[in-house]
């Protein structure tokens, strides 16, 4: 048991990670509708413990003034309107800030439940971990200058958007931990099937986490306006010049076609994984819940390749590439769900099923 105090208290641990597990998923969210319109050089000038944003129209002139000194601007937004600065400044501002709320949030109700002695050693440790990769966020995704256009580097961005993943994964799997600390098992034979799909689902969980993560470094690079074409990329279905960089693991991260050509490689792996699982599962007797989560596996990928799709022949607009961001982290959230719900029962349940079985 990761909680303690009574029957009451795993629910209110548990409805507090769930909370900020949710937090999390909307600062992924808000952070590709940052990167997506370009917002995120916005402002020169911010301090680890935050700022106040402008508040007069003479501040704004002065913060407008510092903008205009920077890359992006002379390279980039040269002749950009007050409007138009006032509308990136607020989507970063509102980023950043909404990242210190999290910290709030998880900290204040932390100290709360220690307080109470409602959560055990080795649950406090693994929140504590948690909580310092996030406060450690805040340091990944500054400017880099040495690109022709002044943009965050793609491994920045990437680190950032995988720090980000691991501490969803981590409080989601935590707080289902403590509101189920058993799988679903009433009999040892879904148990033991569950086992075949667990040899399957933990590798797949695994290729859906990376191909969420090359997509980072599509962002990074502005690879998806590379080719606006599917299934080829433009007359070929391999560019020629996907090995035009040297050293030659370069073209892996920054060669914009070798970077979309790779998520698109990784994107379809999925699918078909995903379907091979849904295939196999249906020849096994396995749980209700699990046989549900395997089918909602499967249509969210389906949905998310074809909202991958859309996105790309659109030309990237704000509104799919958010919701395609979103989408990758809901098929991580049903894989995170499926991979707990097959886990290995605890021996003793899994001794009272066989004894009930005999």
């Amino acid at each position: 048991m990761l909680v303690t105090a009574g029957p009451r208290a795993p629910k209110l641990v548990g409805i507090w990670i769930f909370g900020s597990a949710a937090w999390v998923f909307s600062m992924v969210v808000l952070g590709g509708v940052t990167r997506l319109t370009r917002s995120g050089l916005s402002m020169t000038d911010w301090k680890l413990t935050g700022s106040l944003p402008p508040l007069s129209e003479e501040q704004w002139l002065m913060e407008f003034d510092k903008y205009k000194q920077s890359p992006e601007y002379k390279r980039v937004n040269k002749g950009m309107r007050m409007e138009d600065f006032k509308f990136i400044y607020w989507m970063e501002y509102a980023h950043r800030m909404w990242g210190r709320g999290l910290g709030i949030m998880f900290a204040l109700p932390f100290s709360y439940f220690l307080h109470k002695g409602y959560i055990t050693t080795r649950l406090g440790v693994r929140l504590s971990a948690l909580f310092a990769l996030g406060a450690g966020q805040g340091l990944i995704g500054e400017p880099e200058s040495e690109y022709v256009q002044p943009r965050v580097s793609p491994y920045r961005l990437a680190a950032h958007l995988t720090s980000a993943f691991a501490i969803y994964c981590g409080l989601l799997w935590t707080g289902l931990s403590v509101v189920m600390p058993e799988p679903p098992a009433e009999s040892v034979v879904w148990v033991d099937e569950a086992a075949k799909v667990k040899r399957l689902a933990l590798p797949i969980g695994l290729l859906v986490g990376i191909t969420a993560i090359s997509g980072a470094f599509v962002a990074g690079n502005d690879a998806g306006h590379a080719y606006n074409t599917f299934p080829k990329m433009g007359d070929t279905w391999i560019p020629d010049d996907i090995f035009s960089m040297k050293p030659l693991v370069r073209n892996f991260f920054e060669n914009t076609s070798t970077v979309q050509l790779d998520h698109r490689i990784l994107a379809t792996a999925t699918l078909l994984s995903i379907g091979s699982l849904w295939c196999a599962s249906r020849r096994l007797d396995l749980h209700p819940a699990v046989r549900t989560l395997i089918g909602s596996t499967m249509g969210m990928a389906a949905r998310r390749v074809t909202l991958g799709i859309s996105t790309l022949l659109s030309y990237v607009p704000v509104s799919l590439g958010t919701a395609h961001q979103a989408g990758a982290l809901t098929l991580l959230t049903l894989m995170i769900f499926l991979n707990h719900s097959i886990r290995r029962p605890s021996p003793s349940l899994v001794k009272a099923l066989r004894s009930a079985s005999a």
